[in-house]
């Protein structure tokens, strides 16, 4: 089902979900600032020429589809969040995540995610250049700690910005807020 409902970028998000949550047993947060826009436009596309559209394609093309697949596939039953945040997806994966953690989760598993965009809105459109997917698994007792400052140069990061932030390749990530991880 995986394979043949969703994209690259929507699979490695399914597969990173997997990995950080084998059991099924966290709440999962996936963000993505533009979704499956290629698909999204075809339906537009059948809509301005008067065809009919599929509800299974429709049904493929909203927002959360990539965690309803997965939750089928995986009887994954716990709290499912989708986000789309004008370019704050990642402070917003992380405002989300506290909010599990304050009422008792132990972990949260978050997927930072961008498809390709359709070739109409590429000059339109701040995005990576490529399908790519992020995954964290956060809680509150294990691992390096996420501090925060406030950040005047507000700049939306993209999945592949995060994945080197993540790696060390930058000291920083800027986003509404500065994030910077604790030294090891």
């Amino acid at each position: 089902m995986l394979r043949r409902r969703l994209n690259e970028a929507e699979r490695a998000t399914c597969e990173i979900l997997k990995a950080l949550d084998p059991d099924a047993d966290l709440p999962l947060i996936f963000a993505s600032r533009h979704g499956n826009t290629p698909q999204t436009f075809d339906l537009l596309e059948t809509m301005a020429n008067r065809e009919p559209i599929s509800p299974a394609r429709f049904a493929m093309s909203v927002h959360n589809a990539t965690l309803g697949v997965y939750s089928i596939s995986c009887a994954h039953h716990r709290p499912l969040q989708a986000l789309a945040a004008c370019g704050d997806e990642f402070e917003s994966i992380l405002h989300e995540a506290r909010g599990y953690l304050a009422e008792g989760h132990r972990a949260v598993v978050a997927v930072f995610c961008e498809s390709p965009l359709a070739s109409a809105y590429q000059e339109h459109a701040e995005h990576p250049g490529t399908a790519c997917a992020v995954g964290m698994r956060l809680s509150l007792n294990r691992g390096r700690k996420l501090i925060a400052a406030d950040c005047p140069c507000h700049r939306a990061p993209t999945p592949l910005e995060v994945i080197a932030w993540l790696n060390g390749d930058t000291a920083s990530l800027f986003g509404r807020q500065q994030w910077q991880l604790e030294s090891a």
